[in-house]
């Protein structure tokens, strides 16, 4: 192979690959970002959960995904999943709650 076709060729990979290495470096960053958010916005809403007298004695489960908490577990009415699901909404910077609570 020529020189010159040989450096055109490692240049285009170099150029082509970059903005791919740049991406995948951005979202690593946002995902660990996103994690700790997620974490902090479920530690809240176990928290407001607890401090809730009405809530307190049930085991309900939290978890977030970019915002978006997903309730599970049982309680003892349709009453308390539909408490659980407004206490949550409260909670700064949940974007909506799935609720998987169920009565037993």
């Amino acid at each position: 192979m020529r020189p010159i076709v040989k450096t055109c060729l490692v240049a285009s990979f170099v150029v082509l690959g970059l903005p791919a290495v740049m991406h995948t470096q951005a979202v690593a960053q946002e995902s660990a970002g996103a994690y700790i958010d997620d974490s902090a916005i479920t530690a809240k809403v176990k928290a407001a959960l607890l401090a809730d007298s009405a809530l307190k004695s049930f085991a309900i489960h939290v978890t977030t995904n970019h915002g978006a908490v997903r309730l599970s577990g049982t309680v003892n009415s349709e009453a308390t999943i539909g408490h659980a699901t407004t206490v949550a909404r409260s909670v700064s910077g949940v974007r909506i709650v799935h609720n998987d609570l169920y009565v037993q």
